[in-house]
């Protein structure tokens, strides 16, 4: 054609055919070898594309659907098609690094994100030479492309190149770990096994989609182009606090891991450019990276099903819902029995997300965090004004330091810990006494010292004047909870504690008829002991007799045996010891009805936004729980309870062999999965939660790391509360349609089983997913089982946060996700005129 149309306009004759045709030939030729020159820097962004989706095709098979079952993998170990993901779906075919490994991958994103702008504008210009060039340019150009992908099909395109040498970087810091052991070697051969036989299926086809593939590959690098720019975001947000030193150092670092990661020729001269100075100015570059930055993320967020924002309210960076509704606080006809302290949600829950302080950082890693966290994570300093002298916390340069005293123990919690097993020896830490409540618990110093005597304390004290005592205890990774003594049940099922503690909680016992006791006696076990360090006991001024002596009159009323009182010299604090009668013998002896035992239509056990009675259940007789005091830690954590008879347990079978399956299951799915499958460092982890307990098989199954686990048992699930608690474990009650009573970024791992499934029937899926990050601390994991449709939409709202998808696996309806919390906020605020003062 192109010899006709010249042969026509120029009218010469044959002989100048040749030399026209040359010429024309040789000019196109030099386009083609420009625009191959210059295609060379986008072919590894396309196949990149495609591996991502050959890869979600092997993780998300097409599966019927079907019931869906509880111990389906009672193997526990991961299936052939589960794989691990980073933040944008793509496979990882090393095993996961150390959390300081990740901090120079995503430096290394980092570097490689500025090319992939550059990558950008070279497709650009080669779309345009594309509308110049003929079919036969055309056609070339696909076959190079096809070969390309061919060569990565085999194993050895730049994409396989780059993922073996960042295997290889990381193994040079000496930081790597290799956490899914032998088991995730298995799977990534099973992995380029089944990823090879899909490419050798699909090789005969290829010629029928060389065409789409070329037309769609502008979308193709669009996309990644979109997620590159997000995960960039995230990363310098992650970094914004390093030093300039360390940048200096890790930016030399890191531009020798983006010259082994990308290709050469057009790309190493961007890299080389990339090195120099800016000087006072910002760049083009910057400026509208910015701007797309902004924009990408909008459209992101919008694509993934949720656009999300930060939550402005009064509380800021600790904003509790159900705590900080001051739309209804102000409303209260009065506060005299601490109705301000307790909870108050919102009439829907928030959909937005808590900011970061100022400076956050990775929590200070146990056993360091028992003694000091990084000021900027809780940036309080009046509790350390109120009680340093008292050492609850001191201020100690960027740390928060706790030299482990309290308002009771001045010199240090272990002392006051064995004074009072010397006053009753009977009591045994560690042995019959393992779970306890510590009331008004402080900064949580008594229950993190009673870790070394093998002791689970349940701590609790309201959101205060005490600025974040709670929340103190939370990162220093100390069980604690907000809750108050105030017009409603504590949120635990009857007869659960060994023993309950007091330490100038400043709660009044006394008075009402000693409401606020007896709901202790409701939670206290039969024989179990109350540990009472007050100025009462000890003390001689007026107030503190007149108090005395209605707790004399009280406790004995309700046949409360008053083992010791004793004084500790070295603090120069007295200490109380009750203990609970085991029988119901002295309460049918008593003279006067008072207090006056509850109605038998009363349930001990209802506990869920129940209101106070001043009346005493009986004690529990016979075989029915709480009659007998459960075996000694451990033994009692794999027992059946003696009380689980004839009942049919939750999964259908009868009771103590459906409890036995439990725990079997859990330690399977804990040792062979978790553990080593997951992507997870568990040696960073401490604060665990388990949003849907059941039998508390989950935490028993983690009972050898040092970890402690959250039991919730949600109320619209089985009651299984009161077996957790006879197991030696601890937990509550809780609706997840409403925020929990945690501050925010206190736990490093959630474990939700079929919970969001059942969730979502009542209220929105957003809203639990929201106070899940509100909860999760960053770099935190969230490990989701249910079924398959659930596992779509948590994956979707997942990525809306910009969390990384660490593994996904699907099978017969049934799936299982584990993701990673990002640094990442969004820049548009929401204000939640509930939690406005």
């Amino acid at each position: 054609m192109a010899l006709a149309k010249y042969s026509r306009v120029d009218g010469r004759k044959s002989s100048s055919y040749c030399s026209t045709a040359t010429i024309v030939v040789f000019v196109a030729f030099c386009l083609v070898g420009i625009w191959m020159f210059m295609s060379s820097s986008v072919v590894p962004v396309q196949n990149s594309e495609l591996s991502s989706q050959e890869t979600t095709n092997e993780v998300k098979p097409t599966v019927p659907k079907s019931v869906s079952k509880q111990f389906d993998d009672t193997s526990g170990d991961l299936p052939e098609g589960a794989t691990r993901e980073d933040a944008t779906g793509m496979p990882h075919k090393e095993s996961e690094n150390t959390d300081e490994d990740n901090m120079t991958e995503n430096l290394v994103v980092e570097r490689k994100n500025e090319n992939t702008e550059s990558q950008n504008s070279a497709e650009e210009n080669q779309e345009e030479n594309r509308a110049n060039e003929s079919s036969d340019e055309k056609t070339k150009s696909e076959n190079e492309l096809k070969m390309v992908d061919e060569d990565d099909g085999n194993g050895n395109g730049k994409d396989g190149e780059t993922n073996a040498r960042e295997g290889e970087s990381n193994s040079e810091t000496g930081e790597a770990e290799n956490e899914g052991g032998e088991m995730n070697k298995n799977l990534q051969t099973e992995l380029e096994e089944s990823s090879g036989e899909n490419r050798s299926e699909s090789a005969e086809g290829e010629k029928n989609y060389e065409e789409e593939e070329t037309a769609d590959k502008t979308k193709s690098i669009d996309k990644e182009a979109i997620s590159t720019e997000e995960k960039n975001d995230q990363n310098q947000d992650k970094h914004s606090e390093q030093s300039a030193v360390k940048n200096s150092v890790e930016s030399q670092e890191n531009s020798q891991a983006s010259n082994e990661m990308l290709p050469a020729g057009a790309q190493s001269e961007i890299l080389t450019e990339s090195t120099t100075q800016n000087g006072a100015w910002s760049t083009q570059a910057v400026e509208s990276q910015n701007e797309k930055k902004s924009q990408h993320s909008s459209i992101s967020s919008e694509k993934n099903g949720h656009h999300w924002k930060v939550c402005k309210s009064t509380a800021g960076p600790d904003y509790i819902p159900c705590l900080d509704n001051w739309q209804v606080i102000r409303k209260l006809p009065s506060t005299k029995h601490y109705e301000h302290r307790e909870r108050h949600c919102p009439a829907e829950a928030p959909t937005c997300l808590v900011p970061l302080p100022e400076g956050y950082k990775r929590s200070v890693k146990w056993p360091k965090s028992r003694d000091k966290i990084w000021y900027y994570n809780v940036p309080h300093t009046k509790l350390a004004e109120v009680k340093g002298h008292q050492n609850w916390v001191k201020v100690n340069g960027e740390y928060l330091t706790f030299p482990g005293g309290g308002t009771q123990f001045k010199n240090g919690a272990l002392h006051y810990i064995d004074f009072i097993q010397d006053s009753v020896p009977e009591i045994a830490w560690g042995k019959r006494s393992h779970v306890i409540l510590d009331v008004g618990c402080g900064v949580a110093s008594f229950g993190g010292y009673l870790l070394e005597r093998d002791v689970l304390a349940m701590s609790f004290a309201p959101k205060d004047e005490h600025e974040a005592q709670v929340q103190f205890a939370l990162e220093r990774g100390i069980p604690a909870i907000l809750s108050v003594m105030g017009t409603k049940r504590l949120p635990f099922p009857s007869s659960v504690f060994d023993l309950v503690h007091c330490a100038r909680c400043r709660v009044p016992w006394h008075i009402e008829g000693g409401k606020l006791l007896l709901e202790l006696n409701r939670v206290l076990r039969p024989g179990g002991y109350f540990v009472w360090s007050a100025t009462p006991v000890y003390q001689k001024l007026p107030e503190d007799v007149g108090i005395w002596q209605e707790m004399s009159r009280l406790t004995k009323s309700m046949c409360w045996d008053l083992v010791v009182i004793k004084k500790d010299r070295l603090n120069a604090v007295g200490a109380a010891i009750y203990r609970k009668p085991t029988s119901n013998e002295c309460y049918n002896k008593r003279s006067r009805n008072i207090p006056p035992l509850c109605e038998e239509s009363d349930d001990p056990n209802a506990a869920w936004n129940v209101p106070l009675q001043a009346c005493m259940h009986k004690v529990p007789v016979d075989s029915e729980r709480g009659s007998l005091w459960p075996a000694q830690w451990p033994e009692r954590l794999e027992q059946p309870p003696y009380w689980l008879n004839s009942q049919v347990g939750v999964y259908g079978k009868a009771a103590q062999e459906d409890f036995t399956a439990d725990y079997n299951h859990w330690k399977t799915v804990v040792s062979q999965s978790y553990l080593n499958g997951m992507g997870i460092n568990w040696s960073s982890v401490r604060n665990v939660m388990d949003m849907k307990a059941v039998y508390g098989g989950f935490a028993a199954a983690l009972k050898d790391l040092k970890v402690w686990v959250m039991n919730v048992v949600p109320i619209d699930s089985s009651d299984t509360l009161p077996i957790i608690y006879e197991r030696g474990l601890f937990g509550i009650y809780h609706d997840w349609c409403e925020s929990f009573n945690t501050y925010p970024r206190t736990y490093d791992v959630l474990h939700a089983d079929h919970l969001f499934s059942t969730t979502k029937k009542r209220c929105k899926l957003v809203t639990v997913i929201a106070e899940v990050d509100r909860i999760l601390r960053p770099e935190g994991k969230l490990i989701v089982r249910d079924n398959g449709e659930t596992i779509s939409e948590v994956e979707s709202l997942a990525k809306s946060l910009q969390w990384e998808i660490r593994m996904i696996y699907s099978k017969d309806n049934e799936g299982l996700l584990c993701v990673r919390k990002t640094f990442w906020r969004p820049t548009e605020e929401e204000t939640i005129k509930s939690s406005i003062i």
